[in-house]
């Protein structure tokens, strides 16, 4: 995939995206989205390419929906890139007494905000599976978090979306036991954490 000169590329999502972008005077944050912003820069020279992050603490894809229109469709991009679905399982574990997003709403909620996108943009749709729930794969984070996965899944080939495989690609790395770290706590990301992100996304994206 060739980007065009003055492409729009924003990001969306929860504090995974976020990274700190309020305190960032680029407003980019300091996780993955800079370090794709960096590389397309990088790679790019001959373009100016716009990256936008709106990535919000805390959100769950109930929240991604209420701020659809202000932060995705009036801002008109070429690309979205979404990443939802850790806090949708997080709060069932951390706060069971919420009203919930379980994955058959989560399905109904993604479709929804998908249709607007083709409905009122011309934007081509990456969507990112949600990470991890500690570094843990037998987590019952983890285990919840299959059925999310899945709903990415049927939800891009609806929309013939790109799918970026970064669950999978934490349960790979997991998997061979590897003594370095991929967050802070479980959930955010250290620098490695971001970089595995990064490397998902432009190895979907550009091929």
């Amino acid at each position: 995939m060739q980007f065009n000169n003055k492409d729009r590329i924003l990001f969306i999502g929860d504090s995974i995206t976020d990274s700190g972008r309020k305190e960032d005077n680029e407003m980019i944050g300091w996780g993955y989205v800079r370090l794709i912003r960096d590389y397309l820069h990088i790679t790019n020279p001959n373009k100016s390419l716009h990256v936008l992050n709106k990535g919000v603490s805390g959100n769950r894809i109930s929240d991604l929906e209420a701020r659809w229109k202000v932060d995705v469709i009036d801002l008109n991009p070429d690309y979205l890139s979404v990443s939802i679905g850790v806090n949708d399982v997080w709060r069932q574990l951390d706060h069971p007494e919420m009203e919930q997003v379980f994955p058959d709403q989560y399905k109904e909620i993604y479709i929804r905000i998908l249709e607007e996108v083709k409905e009122n943009t011309n934007a081509t749709i990456i969507l990112m599976e949600p990470t991890i729930i500690e570094e843990d794969l037998l987590a019952k984070g983890n285990q919840l978090l299959k059925a999310y996965v899945q709903v990415v899944h049927e939800v891009a080939e609806e929309f013939e979306a790109i799918v970026v495989r970064t669950h999978q690609a934490f349960v790979t790395y997991l998997e061979a036991q590897n003594e370095q770290p991929l967050t802070t706590d479980g959930v955010h990301m250290n620098s490695l954490g971001d970089m595995l992100m990064m490397k998902e996304w432009i190895e979907a994206v550009l091929g």
